[in-house]
């Protein structure tokens, strides 16, 4: 399966998020929660906010503009107002790079 870089380990620190502009798709979010790296769409579904400006806080990101909640794992909405869950991506760490698989 292809898979596309995004950025080096080194890059997100744990418990940050790192906004991405991989050509050919949309703004991606990465997130390092304890090692482990998620990658979300970055722009929220219920608005037009990054949500690498948003808080990490128990596995979920907060949109810094309307407080919707959402699993960093899941990508699952979790508050209102937003309803629509964020696309998540199969994420893989190979050679010091984040990856994702297509």
């Amino acid at each position: 399966m292809p898979s596309v870089m995004l950025c080096r380990v080194e890059e997100v620190a744990c418990g940050t998020a790192l906004r991405v502009e991989p050509e050919g798709l949309p703004p991606l979010a990465v997130f390092n929660l304890d090692g482990e790296f998620f990658v979300m769409d970055d722009t929220c579904s219920h608005g037009e906010a990054s949500l690498c400006d948003g808080e990490i806080e128990d596995g979920q990101i907060d949109c810094p503009w309307h407080h919707a909640r959402f699993c960093i794992r899941t990508g699952k909405a979790l508050t209102f107002p937003a309803v629509v869950p964020q696309k998540t991506y199969a994420v893989s760490v190979e050679a010091g790079e984040v990856r994702i698989e297509l």
